[in-house]
């Protein structure tokens, strides 16, 4: 969902998310690579098993940004938008867990 005219909580590190998510990438290309060349299923699963939790750690970064930017800002700004921007973080946070 795209918020119109609002700058995003994760803004100042936006630099920093994408050099993370970048390396995140090569890694998943990497396992890509490991998969064509017939490497061992353990190793694999490592790999798999360290990018899932990179993408944890830009996941819980992206929601911290979200509760101390645009929740904070929302509840500023009314008790009804506040709620809202509760309501849509507990959401993701529900969606975390089950991942």
């Amino acid at each position: 969902m795209e918020e119109h005219g609002h700058d995003h909580g994760y803004v100042a590190d936006k630099e920093a998310y994408l050099k993370r998510l970048r390396r995140i990438e090569g890694q998943v290309r990497g396992i890509a690579k490991m998969v064509e060349n017939d490497t061992y299923c353990i190793d694999i699963l490592t790999q798999v098993s360290a990018v899932t939790k990179a993408l944890q750690a830009v996941s819980l970064g992206l929601l911290d940004d979200h509760l101390a930017s645009c929740v904070v800002d929302a509840a500023r700004s009314s008790s009804e938008e506040g709620e809202e921007k509760v309501r849509e973080a507990s959401a993701a946070i529900a969606r975390l867990v089950r991942s």
